[in-house]
């Protein structure tokens, strides 16, 4: 278990590196192109659902949304059946976004499971799958 305790680290290091690497260059930080991965890989949705997805507070994401609103990246509307709550979309910009730095993620994908034969791949998902599962 130590073993595998200490691959898992160091995957998660290399792959928060490259992250963070990947979004320097982009002029937003981290938090914002992790909202736009969120709202772009599920679609729009209530901000309590983001927030949990994200890991923060409805207070720490209505400031993070108020950003992207005013760059352009998201909109705010009231949600159709229930208009006390607020559904968070990505604009037109927004998407560009997602799907630019979606292409970045399926690139490393290829790159680093470029050794692996279809059966290692498919173990590896279930794993994944399983483990994802436990959070």
């Amino acid at each position: 278990m130590h073993s595998l305790n200490n691959l898992i680290i160091e995957f998660y290091d290399k792959l928060s590196s490259w992250e963070q690497s990947v979004v320097k260059d982009t002029g937003y930080s981290l938090a914002q192109v992790h909202t736009i991965e969120v709202l772009g890989s599920h679609g729009p949705m209530r901000m309590k659902e983001l927030a949990d997805r994200l890991g923060i507070t409805t207070g720490t994401l209505t400031v993070q949304i108020e950003k992207l609103v005013n760059l352009g990246l998201v909109n705010r509307a009231a949600h159709e059946d229930d208009r006390r709550s607020i559904l968070v979309g990505l604009t037109s910009e927004g998407t560009k976004l997602h799907a630019h730095h979606n292409r970045m993620h399926i690139e490393l994908t290829k790159d680093i499971t470029r050794n692996l034969d279809q059966h290692s791949i498919d173990v590896l998902k279930t794993c994944f799958e399983k483990m994802n599962r436990e959070f």
